[in-house]
């Protein structure tokens, strides 16, 4: 018996299609420690915003938050006068419907802010990792740009 060239991919294709669970998905190394969004991206002083944070992809990386830290920084030329503000810190629930995403909804604060910086929201994610006697804490984290008017 011989079988035709397409015959002997659609073959393939369908074990492959059969043996990916559906939920897979491709998630590069920069999401390793959760995606996080803002929306607005532009804000004042005294404006609210919501913040999202998505741990599907971290999860795949064996990445389980024990809690997350939001904060806002200037990620390069910081003049020294512009220390991290935190937003939040929080914690997932591991019972909720979405046991993998975490959304908020805060104010910016009425700080100092420079028009000649740039400025992101920081998801630092706190997760525990084994070792060779026990258990310790990494940190590892994302950002996303957000101007500052």
């Amino acid at each position: 018996m011989q079988l035709s060239f397409s015959t002997v991919i659609s073959t393939l294709a369908a074990v492959f299609t059969v043996a990916t669970p559906a939920a897979a998905q491709f998630c590069s190394q920069a999401t390793r420690f959760g995606v996080v969004t803002v929306s607005p991206t532009t804000l004042s002083p005294g404006d609210n915003f919501t913040v999202t944070a998505n741990f599907t992809c971290a999860a795949q990386f064996d990445v389980h938050p024990q809690y997350t830290d939001y904060y806002i920084e200037v990620p390069v030329n910081n003049n020294g006068y512009e220390p991290p503000i935190l937003l939040a810190r929080r914690t997932l629930n591991a019972s909720s419907e979405t046991p993998l995403f975490d959304q908020f909804t805060t104010q910016l604060p009425y700080a100092y802010y420079f028009n000649t910086s740039s400025y992101v929201v920081m998801l630092e994610t706190t997760y525990p990792q084994n070792g060779t006697n026990g258990s310790y804490s990494i940190v590892g984290g994302v950002e996303t740009v957000i101007d500052i008017l």
